[in-house]
């Protein structure tokens, strides 16, 4: 009978030290790196007779957060000039006239909090809030994210608007062809993991 108590006792023990272990290691600091190759940023703009699908290029992107504060620090870099609709016409006008890339060559987001619980081992689904600069005003941004962790990688999707019109860049629609006055953005980053 002492036996099975000890024994018992010794499974609990080490069912204890699993489960704080498993809550240290999930409330440790983490660094995700976003692979600049497999992260995809495509763009949505509506339109009366057409709607026009377009990319940007990451440029670099690092998110440093605490699960058990929610503290977050880090950036993520675009080049505005990278922009690709496929049409070189379309395409120069976006950069001269709307982005004005020229004069602001980067859309950054910085993320400061994370909220929602992140599984080292199963997906999660979280809001990041930070400052999203573009255009060289910076706006206030949460992000819904999607992770999906697997060893020491994982991948982040999320969707977002961006009222351009109403963020201070120029409407280019004309007389004869009318656009929407927001941007859907996708992305879709795969990143390694520091924990």
């Amino acid at each position: 009978m002492q036996l099975k108590r000890m024994s018992y006792l010794l499974g609990a023990a080490w069912l204890l030290s699993v489960v704080a272990s498993v809550a240290q290691t999930a409330s440790r600091p983490v660094t995700v790196h976003l692979d600049q190759a497999q992260t995809k940023i495509n763009w949505t703009l509506g339109g009366v007779l057409h709607t026009v699908h377009g990319t940007f290029l990451l440029k670099y992107g690092l998110v440093k957060f605490d699960p058990a504060t929610g503290a977050a620090q880090g950036e993520l870099i675009v080049e505005a000039a990278s922009g690709d609709s496929g049409n070189k016409m379309r395409d120069g006008k976006m950069q001269k006239d709307v982005l004005e890339s020229g004069r602001y060559p980067e859309i950054i987001f910085h993320p400061v909090k994370v909220t929602g619980a992140f599984e080292t081992g199963a997906p999660s689904d979280l809001a990041v809030s930070g400052t999203f600069t573009i255009h060289g005003v910076d706006h206030p941004l949460t992000l819904k994210m999607h992770v999906v962790p697997n060893g020491n990688a994982l991948t982040m999707t999320t969707s977002f608007e961006v009222p351009y019109v109403a963020w201070g860049m120029k409407d280019p629609s004309t007389l004869m062809l009318k656009v929407s006055k927001e941007v859907s953005i996708e992305i879709s980053g795969t990143g390694t993991v520091e924990p």
